[in-house]
Formats: C-alpha cells, sequence, structure tokens
C-alpha cells in the first residue's frame, strides 16, 4: 500500500485544538478524508474520521489497523501540514 496524495487544509480559530483538516489517497484508487489534525499535550497527532454514537461516545469509521501503518499515514499527513505554513 502506497499513499499517492495527502491534501491539508490549515485551520486558524483562537483557542481551538484542532489545527487542519487531511485527506489521503491510497494507491490512487482509495480515498479517506475528514482526518483530522490536533494539537496535543505532547504535539501534533491524526484523529481518524468518527461518527457519534447512540450512547454519546464516537467511533472511528475508518483507522489504520496496526500502528506501523497509523505512523505511516501521520508521517505523510504532519509533513504535508508542516510544507503548508
Amino acid at each position: 500500500m502506497q499513499i499517492t496524495s495527502v491534501t491539508v487544509r490549515k485551520i486558524e480559530k483562537e483557542g481551538s485544538r484542532m489545527k487542519g483538516i487531511a485527506s489521503i489517497l491510497l494507491d490512487d484508487s482509495f480515498a479517506i478524508h475528514d482526518i483530522r489534525i490536533i494539537e496535543g499535550d505532547n504535539g501534533l497527532f491524526i484523529a481518524m474520521p468518527s461518527r457519534k454514537t447512540a450512547t454519546g461516545g464516537y467511533r472511528d469509521i475508518a483507522h489504520p489497523i496496526n500502528p506501523d501503518v497509523r505512523k505511516m499515514f501521520e508521517d505523510a499527513i504532519l509533513d504535508e501540514y508542516k510544507k503548508a505554513e
């Protein structure tokens, strides 16, 4: 699996921990939109698209299954975020 495209839209809202929204394209054939870029206590991280459940919690709609793929997504998205500055 290869990441073939990453698009980042920065969000500058005072007091918000969300710093941007990203979309990622895999193998020029599968897109994942609405990946949030969040400023956490230990720096930036990504949050996969999710929806609110009937019990009030949140559940990811799409997400990496293993840490290596999550790191690949996070590195590609945060690199693109830094270029957009």
